[in-house]
């Protein structure tokens, strides 16, 4: 089927408002995501002449990114006619192919001298994507390319085109500081609205905000809406059903782990003071989960369901048959629903296949496209060679939220102590891997001999790092850590961190049994606060 090329023109210039003059995007966030700055920085001054892949999964603000740096683009000037959005999830320009696009795009605007930037979305449906992009990069120098994808495919399938000729940006779900401030988000978009429809909002100066934690200390709002009575405005405006009160103490900063080694006692007694209101916030970050459009829904039964069916079920029962063409989508459910109840676990093959009447080729299979569009993750046991090999992984589920949702749980995984430990470990591991994913650092899980475990092992700059999450309401003590102290002893490790419940329980836990380890206890909502704070920092140090 041929694809008229005026029917291909009018699409493109609804996805390109910018050719009319026209705002960017209208209703485009205000608030961006920390992977913000690094991808903008490799559209607009890349430190290599590659493509840029934003891989992640189904609505994880992928085309959002790209129309803000879009936006980014044009504030700072550049030729509207230059920028070319396409997305290949819509079936006529998937049907019409990239060279297509390109020829209805050069026909509608004429382009400038200079850089011309394309931002492709949902690359994987591109016919041989991969040697077209290697052939761009090779002989279009004057083209700036920034695709997204939602399958690692993208990476592997093509791995030897893609050598030096793109650089991949791996986008996860929200961490617990980016839900924080996309909370604060919703309290500026609700001022916006008002504003907008009471004065017409444009001479406020929405656009761009850089959000703090301060929101609702008058700084910030003073600075937009300087006539403003502030006082009066605020205290008449709390009394309506529409403004939640988001004050929250500022939490100290912190540039590395190792620096509460380095803590005076009553630091921490001051941090847990700070951080009570934060704990009740966590739980909700586990209920609703890091995706940003169901962050926002304020019923928990509403976001989880808009999780399960939204996102899980149309990558399930659409996104696999239509990239990979997988016919057993009930086997693939259950599979999935198996994973989910046994998040975090290590995975028991034989157990699974048994249990679900599958193949093992065919539950290996499964288990690998799941991580292919990133709905799971997979840890190898902690080593090298042979036994990293023969050694069964670990499987955590992308985001703590996506367990409980599938599973019906609601708000009653705050009463199941089981369930809440699984999830917080696997929000702690999502963090680790956010926070350090940039500098190519691995994690894996470590079991000896006597069938101890330790949850998470880090390898960053050559020192080896363990991370043990001990969320239970008891305080934690020595003899809960054999596992932690067997690998420091093993591999002479001077340092490991155990993930608690309790703001109490932090702090150095004291240690006779092992003179040089020093093992410090972090409250799971401060852990995952600082990771994502660290991972907003481009000047922190790395660990």
């Amino acid at each position: 089927m041929k694809i008229s090329k005026s029917e291909l023109i009018a699409i493109l210039s609804q996805l390109n408002p910018w050719w009319k003059g026209e705002r960017a995007v209208p209703n485009l966030p205000l608030w961006r995501r920390a992977v913000f700055h690094q991808l903008f920085a490799w559209v607009a001054n890349p430190p290599a002449p590659r493509a840029v892949l934003l891989s992640g999964a189904r609505q994880v603000g992928k085309t959002t990114l790209l129309l803000q740096s879009i936006e980014e683009l044009l504030k700072r000037g550049m030729p509207p006619g230059n920028i070319l959005y396409a997305t290949f999830d819509h079936p006529i320009i998937k049907l019409a192919g990239m060279d297509a696009v390109l020829e209805a795009w050069q026909e509608r605007v004429s382009q400038s001298k200079g850089t011309e930037y394309l931002f492709l979305d949902e690359a994987q449906f591109i016919q041989d994507w991969g040697a077209w992009v290697k052939h761009q990069v090779d002989f279009n120098k004057n083209r700036r390319i920034t695709f997204t994808g939602s399958a690692m495919p993208l990476i592997r399938e093509n791995q030897e085109s893609g050598v030096g000729r793109w650089h991949t940006i791996r986008l996860t779900t929200l961490s617990f500081y980016e839900y924080i401030q996309l909370e604060s988000y919703k309290e500026i978009k609700f001022f916006k609205d008002f504003f907008e429809q009471a004065y017409g909002g444009s001479q406020f100066g929405f656009r761009n905000i850089e959000l703090k934690d301060d929101l609702l200390t008058g700084k910030l709002f003073k600075n937009l809406f300087q006539n403003v009575d502030l006082e009066t405005l605020k205290n008449k405006l709390k009394n309506t059903a529409q403004l939640k009160e988001y004050d929250q103490p500022k939490l100290p900063e912190l540039k590395s782990l190792r620096d509460l080694f380095n803590w005076p006692q009553q630091e921490f007694y001051k941090a847990s003071e700070l951080a009570a209101p934060y704990v009740a916030r966590f739980h909700q970050y586990l209920l609703r989960g890091g995706f940003p459009q169901v962050a926002q829904i304020d019923n928990i039964n509403q976001a989880q369901r808009l999780l399960r069916e939204d996102i899980v079920d149309k990558v399930l029962k659409r996104d696999m048959t239509a990239l990979f063409g997988v016919r057993r989508i009930l086997d693939l459910e259950q599979v999935f629903l198996y994973l989910c109840l046994h998040d975090g676990g290590i995975l028991k093959m034989e157990e699974l296949c048994e249990n679900l009447g599958v193949t093992r080729p065919t539950a290996q299979n499964f288990i690998e496209l799941l991580e292919a569009v990133h709905l799971i993750y997979r840890l190898p046991p902690f080593g090298y060679g042979k036994n990293v090999l023969r050694g069964k992984f670990k499987i955590y589920i992308a985001d703590p939220a996506i367990a409980p949702a599938v599973l019906l749980k609601g708000d009653s995984l705050l009463d199941d102590s089981e369930v809440l430990g699984r999830a917080t470990e696997a929000a702690v591991f999502k963090h680790l891997f956010t926070r350090y994913y940039p500098q190519n650092i691995h994690f894996s899980y470590w079991h000896g001999k006597e069938k101890h475990e330790v949850d998470l092992v880090g390898e960053v700059n050559n020192e080896v790092i363990p991370f043990e999450v001990k969320y239970r309401s008891t305080s934690t003590n020595i003899r809960q850590l054999k596992g932690l102290l067997e690998l420091c002893q093993k591999k002479s490790i001077s340092r490991a961190y155990v993930i608690t419940k309790s703001l109490d329980d932090f702090g150095l836990l004291n240690s006779t049994k092992l003179s040089h380890v020093r093992i410090m206890r972090i409250p799971a909502p401060l852990f995952c606060y600082w990771m994502g704070e660290m991972e907003l920092s481009q000047t922190r140090s790395p660990d």
